[in-house]
């Protein structure tokens, strides 16, 4: 597989997205999951201590034992987990969620470690200055951060009294949602950081598996219940909720499953078929299109699912390509 720059780290170009561990999958069934990422040549798997009640880091430590050296662990502090671990930036937090996150995941360095939402209360410099400490330390290898505007971005790299400085930043970023394309893709350019997609198949909505005139298949996300919510834990509507104190209200799943959207995904399976391949290798080829994009950050609970998006690697769109995407998603007219 393709391996992209997080600075001086080496990524595969589609990655794991590890929220689901500890959570809808045990520990057995990430390890199966961790497995079948490795066969395929995915190397960057991203989680967070918030995943699971952290046991998303536990589980994922677990299941590279014996194959660390394989890996490159992307991690991130931040949320609130409890009343004696209240989150944010604040430099004695940074240390101990990192010793915390480290003893998790059985390792002795974390090869991305990000920040998972600004904190309003604590300037960034002593934020920085914390990660640049342990990058220092030898126990992490790169900083990041998570739900940055291009206004925390550049306060951030206009820091003086250290050095640390930001490799990436995680926003949620597909062909349907392309809010970043306006200031935060230009911005990750000049600042030469790395962006690193979350959403990319826009909660299932690109995988194929929705189809106009049809109910979602049960048992998905967009069926009902808690699959209804288009949070995750790591959304930037439930990070600015969470500065306010309060959770957000869930969102209808008629937000994405809106005549417009169906429009647009039945355009785009046409042209995807047309060409041989599938929605979802679409979705993350296209994100793939932006030299900015070290890795797309991929969930999955199944062998076969990683397999599928470790595969859509091999599609390179054409300018002429990327040019009727672009006409379909602006255009959203009824597929014939």
């Amino acid at each position: 597989m393709e391996r992209r720059s997080i600075g001086s780290l080496q990524v595969s170009a589609v990655g794991l997205g590890c929220n689901a561990f500890g959570d809808k999958l045990d520990a057995d069934a990430t390890a199966v999951v961790v497995r079948a990422a490795l066969d395929a040549e995915v190397n960057f798997f991203d989680t967070a201590d918030s995943y699971g009640d952290t046991r998303s880091e536990e589980f994922l430590g677990r299941a590279l034992a014996g194959s660390r050296d394989r890996a490159v662990i992307a991690t991130k502090f931040g949320m609130p987990l409890d009343e004696t671990r209240p989150g944010g930036g604040r430099p004695d937090y940074v240390r101990q969620a990192a010793e915390d996150s480290l003893r998790r995941l059985r390792t002795d360095r974390i090869d991305l470690y990000q920040l998972h939402a600004p904190d309003p209360d604590v300037p960034i410099g002593e934020t920085l200055g914390a990660l640049g400490e342990l990058v220092q330390a030898g126990k992490v290898r790169e900083i990041g951060c998570s739900n940055f505007d291009v206004d925390e971005l550049r306060a951030a790299a206009g820091v003086t009294d250290t050095s640390a400085r930001f490799a990436s930043v995680q926003s949620e970023f597909n062909v349907l949602k392309r809010n970043a394309e306006h200031a935060l893709l230009p911005e990750c350019e000049r600042l030469g950081l790395a962006l690193l997609p979350y959403f990319p198949l826009a909660s299932g909505l690109l995988t194929g598996k929705y189809r106009r005139g049809k109910p979602p298949p049960e048992g998905s996300r967009l069926a009902g219940g808690r699959g209804t919510s288009m949070f995750s834990a790591h959304s930037p509507a439930l990070v600015e909720s969470l500065r306010r104190g309060r959770l957000p209200p869930l969102p209808r799943r008629r937000q994405l499953l809106s005549e417009r959207n169906m429009n647009v995904v039945e355009s785009l399976i046409e042209f995807a078929s047309a060409r041989g391949h599938t929605l979802l290798e679409l979705a993350i080829a296209w994100l793939l299109g932006h030299d900015v994009v070290a890795s797309v950050i991929a969930g999955a609970t199944r062998p076969d699912q990683v397999r599928e998006n470790a595969a859509a690697t091999g599609w390179r769109l054409t300018r002429d390509d990327l040019a009727e995407i672009d006409a379909i998603v602006a255009d959203p007219a009824p597929a014939s």
